[in-house]
């Protein structure tokens, strides 16, 4: 029997509340508000094996440290744009479709609805199915699923809760952000 290949699992503190981080040798493959039990599962069903990042080695060390720096530069403000390689394979096809695209669709600063993201990737019909697949980016913040909003710009859920994506909402717009009082997952 084949040993499945590792991914290195780390969490990263932010004002939001902490993330988990899971890479392999080539790229970032979770970065989202799950709890660890919540990101091994995710893993396995994905035919990958989670190990401490400490015991990971270089490589994957090295895409993990660099998310948390790139996270940290984002949530100040120091920057608006992710450069970490990244790799899909926990996404479904069609969540695949629909979180790749979120940049170009929505860049930074704006907002759009599930049902004008849904018409974008030419399923018009298909807001809830968009919901759902923002539900399960296996990147959240790195790929901005936070700036799809419901009807009216209506705050909807968020992996992160309602209050973490209001503060990545009012960071973009050049407000000022307020973190939550008690963090998501702290």
């Amino acid at each position: 029997m084949r040993t499945p290949p590792t991914a290195a699992l780390a969490s990263h503190r932010t004002p939001l509340g902490p993330l988990t981080l899971a890479a392999t040798d080539d790229a970032l493959v979770l970065c989202a508000f799950d709890d660890r039990e919540q990101a091994v599962a995710r893993l396995t069903r994905a035919g990958l094996a989670a190990v401490d990042a400490d015991t990971a080695g270089p490589g994957r060390l090295r895409i993990i440290e660099e998310t948390g720096r790139q996270v940290d530069a984002y949530l100040e403000g120091r920057s608006r744009a992710f450069t970490v390689p990244v790799d899909l394979r926990l996404a479904t096809p069609f969540s695949c479709t629909t979180v790749e695209r979120l940049d170009s669709l929505l860049p930074y600063g704006v907002t759009g609805t599930y049902a004008e993201l849904a018409a974008a990737l030419g399923r018009p019909r298909a807001a809830r199915a968009v919901g759902t697949a923002l539900g399960a980016n296996p990147l959240c913040v790195v790929l901005p699923c936070h700036r799809v909003v419901g009807a009216g710009g209506r705050l909807t859920g968020y992996a992160g809760g309602v209050t973490a994506k209001r503060f990545l909402l009012d960071l973009e717009s050049g407000g000022t952000p307020r973190p939550p009082a008690e963090p998501a997952g702290a």
